[in-house]
């Protein structure tokens, strides 16, 4: 059986659709275009079997294969949605508001049943900041973030709070930091480690205008470790492999460096350094894509993880967003408002440097999301890799000559030449002092 195409889901200031991955490109047979121009937030399932969005008028929920409405809810000002694992419970959140004399909100995060559409708990939740509660693989067990403890729910009964855990005392493996203002954490996909940033907002050697950052791996098992980085600077990037054995890092003064460790906070290999600030594996875990995006070019190399072989070096100009299809073959990048409110479109790649499919927005047009359908593990298996290029609109993208700046009101106009003359004025105010004055016309 052959596998599924993939659907990508576009959002902008033109509405929302549905695109045929490769090979097609085309629009979702059964979806008919949203045409609002306030479609705030879209989201699939976690298995891609259900995409919601909201339009500024409803929330909607439909079947990703043939469309079918399944819901269409009365909320018009949601701005972020979640799908439970099993397609359960839909968690929609508005932005909090209180009455004009400073009485209380009504909540804001409610959780809706799926299956007859009805709203089984609200809450108050004020900060956008994980906002959304967190299920089990298996929905057995729901928490949500209050305050600093942990609220339990059990096989989705919201009116009972099973369980509640104090953040300080809860401990399976610890780790002091003497030196942070603040930590992100990353757990790989068999939550075993956690590898955690800690960043301080000042540098007090004035090394870095950005502070001071560390790497730190966390096993369950009570394993820690510094992740030794040769390279002094920012950490631009931490990301795992699928395999949850191995992460490579992006770190260090520009030129950056970029590292894959092991387990024991070894280095496997180093790619040397680059204009690079972000690393992507694939979903398969086979090809690992290091990219430079914002303040750089979007030049992007791609290498063969199991030989470290580098297989192309595309270049994803003004990129501010780039995914891996779920197949492990295809990748999207976009240049998205507000980030860039100019030259928006996405681009379909082949991991061989190849461009399948592009599309640039009309004028006066923004593009806001591309995102993925997802799928389970296992509907994509890891292919052999191949290192010639595929046959696409283009092998690579060419370079264009560097251009004087232009103001984006006049890019995408005729080039008008004008004559410039250059006047050069003798001024003397007193016997003893000359100015001269230049101006042009």
């Amino acid at each position: 059986m052959a596998p599924p195409i993939p659907l990508l889901a576009v959002r902008g200031s033109d509405g929302i659709q549905l695109i045929q991955g490769p090979p097609k490109f085309t629009n979702h047979d059964s979806f008919q275009k949203d045409s609002s121009k306030n479609c705030k937030v879209s989201t699939f399932s976690r298995d891609g079997k259900l995409f919601g969005w909201c339009n500024g008028e409803v929330t909607n929920i439909v079947n990703s294969a043939d469309s079918t409405l399944l819901h269409s809810f009365d909320l018009p000002k949601v701005v972020c949605l979640e799908i439970s694992p099993k397609n359960t419970i839909l968690a929609t959140w508005q932005t909090y508001t209180t009455g004009k004399d400073g009485t209380a909100g009504v909540p804001n995060l409610q959780l809706y049943d799926l299956k007859n559409g009805k709203c089984v708990k609200s809450f108050i939740q004020k900060k956008m900041q994980n906002w959304s509660p967190c299920w089990s693989v298996d929905e057995k067990i729901c928490a949500r973030n209050v305050n600093n403890e942990v609220h339990f729910f059990e096989d989705n009964s919201f009116d009972t709070i099973a369980n509640k855990l104090h953040l300080q005392k809860v401990t399976l493996a610890n780790k002091s930091f003497f030196k942070a203002d603040r930590v992100t954490m990353l757990w790989n996909s068999k939550a075993t480690a956690v590898l955690v940033t800690a960043s301080t907002d000042v540098d007090k050697t004035g090394a870095s205008y950005y502070g001071e950052q560390t790497l730190h791996y966390i096993a369950v098992n009570g394993e820690s470790a510094v992740v030794q980085l040769p390279k002094n600077g920012p950490i631009y990037d931490v990301v795992w492999n699928k395999n949850s054995t191995e992460f490579c890092a992006v770190y260090g003064f520009m030129p950056a460096k970029a590292t894959v460790f092991n387990l024991k906070c070894d280095p496997i290999f180093d790619f040397g350094t680059g204009p690079r600030n972000a690393a992507f594996y694939s979903p398969q875990g086979h090809i690992l894509v290091l990219a430079g995006f914002g303040n750089l070019r979007g030049q992007m190399e791609v290498w063969d993880i199991k030989n470290y072989k580098l297989i192309s070096k595309p270049t994803a100009s003004d990129a501010t967003y780039f995914a891996w299809c779920p197949n492990g073959e295809n990748i999207v990048t976009a240049t998205c408002s507000p980030r860039l409110r100019v030259g928006n479109g996405y681009k379909i790649w082949h991991y061989t440097g190849s461009i399948l499919h592009k599309y640039d927005v009309p004028d006066n047009t923004e593009l806001w999301q591309v995102s993925w359908q997802p799928f389970t593990d296992g509907i994509f298996p890891a292919k052999p890799i191949s290192y010639q290029p595929v046959p696409g609109e283009k092998t690579a993208e060419e370079s264009k000559p560097a251009q004087a700046y232009r103001p984006p009101a006049l890019r995408n106009k005729p080039v008008t030449s004008y004559k410039l003359q250059l006047y050069l004025i003798y001024t003397q105010r007193n016997s003893k002092k000359k100015n001269y004055a230049f101006f042009c016309i």
